[in-house]
């Protein structure tokens, strides 16, 4: 790797707050595509470059009523580039704060932010006052962008916090002292910050499903690197791809999905007007021509039947991460659509997928293997590797790893340089990898393992089944028993008949002893903004 060079970043307020060195991960560049400059922008890399790789006047950002190419996407960074700098006066390292649903002016915003050397802090449209509130007493923003229809809830968070002096409204064209207002005074042509690849690009908040949020630090070559693995090896995209999806751009699984990665293939993304309902994405899917999907396994599940209904036009690659794939699904999927899902494992703190396959490489009820530039393996409560076929813990290794901004829950995820994402897995002799369940989510029921997530893809084949969760609950005679909450399909009734063919059939398609012993109807299942399942609040009803 090339020598390092000095920092551009002359606010050091997120330097000076990365783990000591002793507990970041040990990072590799064992390929050669990783082994990047040590001078690096990545929207340099991605944006700036895009006309010597051919893409120029390729587009790049879609919606219903505009089609920017890379060039006209270029134009429109610089000039807010310039708002940033010469309007408010930011410099390099200065965090600064995105509030909007996936937009193409979100994507703008972001891109500038990073280009001008600046930190993007972006956030979930849905996060209320108190959440934002503690995402800037953590981040410590002077700035943020938001989207003019999310300005209330911003408001109410900084009325007692003035380091969070200005707020500047995109998405409002029209309106004095917006963002798309400010940048039409301004020129073009803004030279792209000289970063050092080790300076801080970003700042991910996890979707904070317990305790206060965690921000997780991103680099220049972090984001380079997971471009140029992931989406090299696996996703292959090409710059003919149109790329749709549901996650949030504040989610890194999003922001990769559907910024940065076709960006690096040179594709381009359709932004919908709304967020997507499960019909309205597969008419999205028909009528834009997208051929790449980026969604969560409970979306496609909700999709398959209007996938059957209306078709899926030129759709080739669907990928589903942000929680467990239930083989259940991923064979629902296929029937309805003809395409086998590209299954991965990623992690805010390891920005994207490190763990995935191919499609004509999928074996069924596994995620995949390690991604080209990856190690992973399953290890015991002391970190030694167990032998195949045995459940553990995933520990990963590679050119992305997690940085904590001053949290003293670095040490939990990192070990001896490994990251530990806090899933239990399983790998089998062949490399492929298993998921079971968070680590905590193990269920010991009489001194047998359940996990989770392999009961609700059994309960998830009975015909009558819509969505389901599996947790475990104390129980005095067994330690605990599997417990299942199940939102049943219209017409199908949550009673003891019900409960019943529903336990024989677990019983009948997995180890007897799995079955859940108790089963909960509900009209819903409590999900995070980016289609988590929240086992802890099931555990907590």
């Amino acid at each position: 790797m090339a020598a390092a060079v000095p920092s551009a970043q002359t606010d050091r307020f997120a330097h000076d707050r990365l783990p000591a060195a002793h507990q970041l991960a040990q990072m590799r560049y064992d390929l050669s595509e990783l082994r990047l400059p040590a001078q690096l922008n990545l929207v340099d890399v991605l944006l700036d470059q895009a006309p010597a790789k051919g893409f120029g006047d390729r587009p790049m950002l879609r919606s219903s009523r505009i089609t920017l190419s890379y060039e006209d996407v270029r134009d429109r960074v610089d000039r807010i580039c310039r708002v940033l700098t010469e309007d408010l006066g930011l410099v390099p390292g200065n965090r600064v704060l995105l509030r909007g649903g996936n937009s193409i002016g979100l994507a703008l915003a972001w891109l500038a932010v990073v280009k001008a050397g600046l930190i993007a802090v972006a956030t979930m449209p849905l996060l209320r006052a108190r959440e934002l509130g503690d995402i800037i007493d953590k981040a410590q923003p002077t700035v943020a962008l938001c989207d003019a229809r999310l300005l209330e809830e911003l408001e109410l968070a900084r009325k007692d916090r003035p380091v969070l002096a200005t707020v500047v409204a995109f998405n409002a064209p029209d309106q004095p002292g917006s963002l798309a207002v400010r940048a039409a005074q301004k020129d073009g042509g803004f030279t792209a910050c000289p970063t050092s690849a080790d300076d801080i690009a970003m700042l991910a908040f996890t979707s904070g499903t317990t305790g206060k949020p965690k921000a997780a630090m991103h680099t220049h070559r972090d984001v380079i690197a997971a471009c140029e693995a992931w989406p090299r090896h696996v996703l292959r995209a090409t710059p003919e791809d149109i790329v749709v999806g549901s996650p949030p751009l504040a989610f890194t699984f999003g922001l990769g999905g559907l910024l940065v990665f076709p960006m690096w293939a040179g594709a381009s993304v359709y932004f919908p007007d709304a967020p997507y309902t499960p019909e309205s994405m597969v008419r999205t899917i028909n009528e834009t021509g997208a051929t790449i999907c980026y969604t969560a396994p409970t979306f496609y599940r909700q999709m398959a039947p209007f996938a059957r209904e209306h078709g899926v036009g030129r759709l080739r690659t669907c990928v589903s991460a942000g929680e467990g794939l239930p083989d259940a699904t991923r064979q629902l999927w296929k029937q309805a659509s003809g395409i086998e899902m590209t299954d991965g494992i990623g992690a805010t703190e390891m920005f994207h997928i490190f763990i995935s396959s191919p499609p004509e490489d999928v074996r069924p009820g596994a995620i995949g293997k390690a991604v080209p530039g990856y190690t992973a393996k399953v290890v015991d409560d002391e970190g030694r590797e167990v032998p195949r076929g045995t459940i553990g813990k995933l520990a990963v290794i590679g050119p992305t790893g997690c940085k904590y901004l001053d949290d003293a829950r670095q040490s939990n995820y990192v070990k001896d340089g490994w990251n530990y994402p806090g899933d239990a897995f399983m790998q089998d002799a062949d490399g492929y990898f298993f998921y079971q369940a968070r680590a905590d989510d193990m269920i010991i029921t009489s001194g047998y393992n359940v996990g989770g997530p392999e009961v609700e893809d059994a309960l998830l084949r009975h015909p009558a089944v819509a969505e389901c969760g599996v947790i475990g609950k104390p129980d005095d005679e067994r330690g605990m028993i599997v417990k299942a909450f199940c939102v049943l399909k219209p017409g199908h009734t949550g009673d003891a008949a019900m409960t019943k063919a529903l336990q024989d059939h677990v019983k009948a398609s997995i180890a007897p002893f799995k079955y859940p012993r108790e089963i909960e109807f509900v009209a819903a299942l409590p999900r995070t903004e980016t289609g988590k399942l929240q086992r802890f609040k099931l555990r907590q009803s």
